[in-house]
């Protein structure tokens, strides 16, 4: 077969072409770095760097979540250890107050302080985030979670807890309802609350308590009894439906028990005075607080008016202890909480570093062999540029 000159000069130049198109190539990839600079270059390599760029995506989310998750916990437990300093506070108050060496002024004095660190608390309560989110107000974020109306504390937020994805299947709870936090608290001993009358006259004042086997829930009273002054202080014990549940003669210092209930009573009480045992329900800290500074507030230095007092700062003490076992328990999860982000960033960032490794086996250019490749490929540009003046050269001749 007889090749025409055209035919020749062209195949000459589709040789060059062709060797130009693949040392352009060659070039831009050195100058990108990259393997792929067209989808068309290798189809399944395309689709997996798509897909794996939305993972990298995806895990810099779990880490921007992380990371603010790490901050909302942390304000958190701040704000909770300021809590726990104001009730130790208020503790330390309440037992300086039960002392016998204190005076009716001194106790008042007390009930200033109380009431300054109410305040306090109830600002604590009501803490901010950086976006201006009131972080115990559930999903009602923007509306303040406390407040009083006619002297009572009162929660408009919600029971709703914000959580964050940190990955495909792990997320972690970053706000805690202020309801659970500050409202949702067990006073007594957390299995039931002891209480004396008001009314009382005598000098009764109620020590230790303890569950002592298996307690019934209900409403009892333990009522003291002295017809004659010249009888003995007996006392009788009855459930919510007046049955009779247990009696007895008093002796101060000694321990009155009942099925699940054992308390110790020291004073004198009078005829007609009484204590009720009731199944410990949920108090605010806040009513916790105004009932410490309302008691010490009126407090007086008569022997039945000491002994109210001493009840008082006896039954606050215990709600104190259950409302600081309570935040160093919300602590204690924060803290677990904190701790299970901390991981999760670490193993987001080992996936975030398998990820790039990854893609950039698949993308990413071999610099040796692609500098290797530009030098053939140079050598093979020459090679068809020399062919293509040779034949044009031969092709002049045998046309003169």
């Amino acid at each position: 077969m007889r090749l025409s000159s055209v035919q020749i000069f062209q195949q000459g130049l589709s040789a060059m072409l062709d060797q130009q198109s693949k040392l352009a190539k060659t070039e831009q990839q050195l100058a990108s770095g990259q393997k792929l600079l067209v989808p068309s270059d290798d189809p399944v390599a395309a689709v997996q760097i798509l897909s794996i760029n939305e993972d990298l995506s995806q895990v810099d989310q779990y880490q921007r979540n992380g990371n603010l998750a790490e901050g909302q916990l942390a304000l958190e437990e701040t704000v909770l250890t300021d809590v726990g300093n104001v009730l130790q506070r208020v503790r330390e108050l309440v037992v300086q107050a039960n002392n016998a060496s204190q005076s009716a002024e001194t106790r008042r004095s007390a009930a200033v302080e109380v009431e300054g660190l109410l305040s306090q608390l109830q600002s604590l309560a009501n803490t901010r985030d950086a976006e201006g989110e009131y972080i115990f107000a559930g999903f009602q974020a923007g509306t303040e979670p406390f407040g009083q109306q006619a002297g009572q504390f009162i929660y408009s937020g919600d029971d709703g807890q914000r959580f964050l994805q940190l990955g495909k299947s792990s997320q972690v709870a970053v706000r805690d309802s202020g309801f659970d936090v500050f409202m949702a608290l067990r006073n007594g001993n957390g299995t039931f609350d002891v209480s004396p009358a008001a009314s009382n006259t005598g000098t009764a004042v109620v020590g230790s308590s303890s569950v002592s086997g298996s307690f019934i829930p209900d409403t009892y009273t333990v009522s003291f009894i002295q017809a004659l002054p010249t009888d003995p202080v007996t006392y009788e014990i009855r459930d919510s439906s007046n049955t009779l549940v247990a009696n007895g003669n008093y002796v101060s210092g000694s321990e009155i028990s009942f099925p699940g209930v054992s308390i110790r009573i020291d004073g004198e009480p009078k005829d007609g005075d009484s204590i009720g045992i009731t199944p410990s329900a949920k108090e605010g800290m806040f009513a916790m607080l105004q009932t410490i500074a309302g008691s010490l507030a009126g407090a007086d230095d008569t022997p039945a008016g000491v002994a109210a007092v001493n009840n008082a700062m006896g039954r606050a003490l215990n709600n104190l202890d259950q409302a600081i076992g309570h935040v160093l328990n919300k602590r204690a999860d924060v803290g677990t909480r904190m701790h299970h982000v901390e991981g999760q960033l670490a193993l987001n960032e080992s996936f975030n570093l398998q990820l790039q490794q990854t893609l950039s086996g698949i993308q990413d250019l071999d610099y040796a062999e692609a500098i290797s490749e530009l030098n053939l490929q140079l050598t093979a540009l020459q090679a068809a540029q020399q062919v293509y003046v040779k034949v044009q050269g031969l092709s002049l001749f045998n046309y003169l």
